[in-house]
């Protein structure tokens, strides 16, 4: 995109004083057309950018004014480094930044940038899964929160209606290798699940974002609301305190320690939408687990060993 290329440009002069046409088109991968129209842009913008013609000539930062990333301290350096390097490893555009970013760097800081952009590989796929492919209407998406225009979409519910929205995208957000969208529409704030949106365009319109929006404050509500909905029962359960924390894998945010009995067993409440859906996820434990209460999930479980009984218990 253009404003990341004026950047980058802007650092490359940074890093070696005088550049021409041909040097930053060479380095961005452009033509040798763009990067004169976005010198030219730099200059027009105000930055201290002008032109040395002639032989030996080039373009220069006037008095050597330099972007400040030099007010970055080592630590913060570090830091932005240790989180930019794994998805280095996996997408080119962020190694090709990386390295310019460490030629804007103080010399002092550079070797310690470097590597901690090499420190750290994030593998997110499961041992035994194939490798998860980002969904390629994420990176429409993406173009359009990132230069503010509205998309067009179509989106299927999970009853499979199929509607046309329009909307202001405001944020992506992947969420355990599940997409979503949080845009504004007609009737406000909404969430879209990306692997629903059957088509998506980005139009010529520009989108309207609210003053002051966060989208990490914003889907932490989103997803405390989801999570409201997701527990409308609760049951007690007793379990031995060295399986605690497996139930609590099983149960996230939904597992929450009471108190510990005399003969070591810690009393638990576990949540679910429904019943059946906190016995499904008890039934594999066996004796190991006890639910105290309530009634309507002891009966599951007893319907559940029963089926099972019926199935593998004739010998």
């Amino acid at each position: 995109m253009r404003a990341d290329r004026l950047v980058a440009t802007l650092l490359l002069m940074q890093a070696r004083g005088r550049v021409t046409a041909a040097e930053v088109a060479a380095e961005l991968e452009v033509s040798v057309a763009t990067a004169r129209r976005d010198l030219e842009a730099l200059s027009t913008a105000g930055v201290p950018v002008y032109p040395q013609p002639g032989r030996g000539g080039g373009w220069s930062l006037v008095g050597g004014a330099r972007t400040d990333l030099t007010g970055l301290t080592s630590a913060e350096a570090t830091a932005l480094f240790l989180l930019a390097g794994p998805a280095a490893s996996v997408a080119p555009p962020v190694r090709s930044a990386l390295r310019k970013l460490v030629r804007a760097l103080p010399d002092t800081f550079r070797a310690e940038a470097e590597a901690a952009a090499d420190a750290v590989v994030v593998d997110s796929t499961r041992w035994g899964e194939r490798d998860r492919v980002r969904p390629e209407r994420v990176d429409t998406l993406q173009e359009a929160v990132v230069r503010r225009r509205k998309v067009s979409l179509e989106y299927e519910s999970r009853g499979h209606t199929r509607t046309r929205r329009l909307v202001d995208p405001w944020g992506l957000v992947d969420k355990d290798d599940v997409w979503y969208l949080v845009a504004g529409t007609e009737k406000g704030q909404r969430t879209f699940r990306v692997d629903r949106i059957v088509e998506a365009t980005v139009t010529d319109l520009a989108a309207e974002r609210p003053a002051g929006f966060e989208l990490s404050r914003e889907w932490e509500r989103v997803v405390d609301e989801v999570e409201q909905h997701r527990s409308f029962l609760s049951a007690t359960v007793l379990i031995s305190a060295r399986l605690l924390p497996v139930l609590r894998d099983h149960f996230g945010r939904h597992c929450e320690p009471i108190d510990t009995l005399d003969d070591g067993r810690v009393r638990v409440r576990v949540a679910a939408p429904m019943a059946i859906s906190i016995a499904e996820k008890l039934a594999g434990w066996g004796a190991t687990v006890e639910v105290v209460e309530p009634p309507s999930v002891r009966a599951e479980l007893a319907r559940l060993g029963a089926e099972l009984v019926e199935s593998y218990g004739r010998g």
